[in-house]
């Protein structure tokens, strides 16, 4: 197998576990809370709240997660976590009562870390190949049909399994799928020479977007809000999707409009797969950013047309896919291969943090004023972000003006003389 089809092999291979990974650990959860929240005699929100706490866990460990990637590997870390995860979720279907299943809970998502996009990104970086941004593109469009696939397969396997026995199922899945998979793409690297002292230039950018210190801290900084804002939309609206679409006046057709979203997702990966390889990703986090505050505004002025809900969640999955997309690439061409994967694991915390606590936060608000003052709340956080993202456009382009300016850079070199 020459080194080409073996990376291509290797995109598919972590698009089958990331599948995987996300379904099991993420999108089952939901199909199977209200078995959860009965057998151990809780209010489902509490069940739900056990997942925020667990996710806030998850984000505090992401900045962990990926400076073990840079320093051991992604493949070698993503086999472990799968390992960890295969146990977290075998824990949560034995945990006989409710304390130990939040702790198990909690060691789920603290494994994610190590097994989903950002590690998975890492990977491909380390990986090589001709085009790592374009890898990355891969594989968010193939893991994009995760809850595609998982929430009818948990749904069916729930009809003839307890939830506790489905976890089991889950479990195996991890073992026996996805760390195999991972050990061979940890030895793939390896035979590839792609470690941490080893340059990729055939697979990163010709050099970082930004050199200069002062730029990269101003740029990443704004990367972490903008995320951080990022994941509070998305978050807040897709747990409450259904029931806020029908407390709207759209009634059943709130099923219907939570359908579009995933093919929305989808598509919008593969529009920028096909017709965005010349686009700078800053531009595109920009239009990734604006596409689900857009999407709320549509919402808030034809509300209840149903038409104006289509164009909503459309526009909000369009949103959400590209935001999949940046969250690996956009590192990367601002800041090239050097500490990505703690990069990475920095802007997962951000994001992880802001999303867990957004559903809580959106149905506070729900309740204590009007579903339309909400949905602006949600349009400014939406907003913000869109600014952070213009931000970096505006640094990223002054930089570009110092490297090719000749006037800049003399000045810069008698500045360090």
């Amino acid at each position: 197998m020459t080194a080409r089809h073996a990376h291509a092999l290797a995109i598919w291979a972590l698009g089958l576990t990331q599948i995987v990974g996300y379904g099991t650990l993420y999108y089952s959860f939901a199909i199977l809370a209200p078995a959860m929240a009965a057998e151990f005699r809780w209010p489902e929100q509490w069940v739900f709240g056990a997942l925020s706490a667990a996710l806030l866990a998850g984000g505090l460990l992401a900045p962990t997660a990926g400076r073990l990637a840079d320093r051991f590997g992604a493949g070698r870390v993503m086999t472990v976590g799968s390992f960890a995860a295969a146990l977290a979720l075998l824990a949560c279907g034995l945990a006989p009562e409710r304390a130990t299943f939040v702790l198990a809970l909690v060691s789920m998502e603290l494994a994610s870390c190590f097994v989903l996009y950002s590690t998975a990104f890492v990977a491909i970086v380390q990986l090589g190949g001709r085009n790592a941004q374009r890898s990355i593109t891969h594989l968010t469009l193939i893991a994009g049909f995760a809850s595609t696939l998982f929430w009818p397969l948990t749904a069916t396997l729930h009809q003839h399994l307890a939830w506790r026995e489905v976890y089991v199922v889950f479990a195996g899945f991890n073992l026996l799928l996805c760390l195999p998979i991972h050990a061979w793409i940890a030895a793939l690297s390896r035979r590839s020479g792609a470690t941490e002292d080893t340059a990729l230039p055939s697979a990163l950018p010709p050099r970082p977007m930004l050199s200069d210190p002062r730029n990269r801290s101003r740029a990443f900084l704004l990367l972490l809000a903008g995320f951080a804002a990022e994941g509070f939309v998305l978050s807040a609206i897709l747990v409450h999707m259904v029931p806020l679409t029908s407390a709207l006046g759209l009634g059943a057709a709130g099923l219907f409009i939570a359908s579009l979203f995933g093919p929305a997702q989808v598509a919008s990966r593969l529009i920028n797969m096909v017709f965005g390889g010349r686009l700078a990703q800053t531009w595109l986090a920009v239009i990734a950013a604006a596409l689900p505050a857009s999407g709320v505004l549509v919402l808030i002025a034809t509300t209840p047309w149903l038409p104006g809900a289509v164009a909503f969640a459309i526009l909000f999955g369009l949103g959400s896919g590209l935001t999949s997309i940046v969250g690996g690439t956009l590192p990367l061409e601002l800041f090239g291969r050097e500490r990505y994967g703690a990069r990475l694991g920095w802007i997962a915390a951000a994001r992880q943090l802001t999303s867990a606590l957004a559903p809580f936060a959106l149905a506070l608000m729900m309740a204590s004023t009007t579903i339309s003052t909400s949905l602006w709340v949600l349009v400014t956080t939406g907003a913000a972000g869109l600014v952070a993202f213009f931000m970096i456009a505006m640094v990223q382009r002054h930089a570009l003006q110092m490297r090719h300016d000749p006037e800049c850079i003399g000045e810069a070199e008698l500045g360090t003389t």
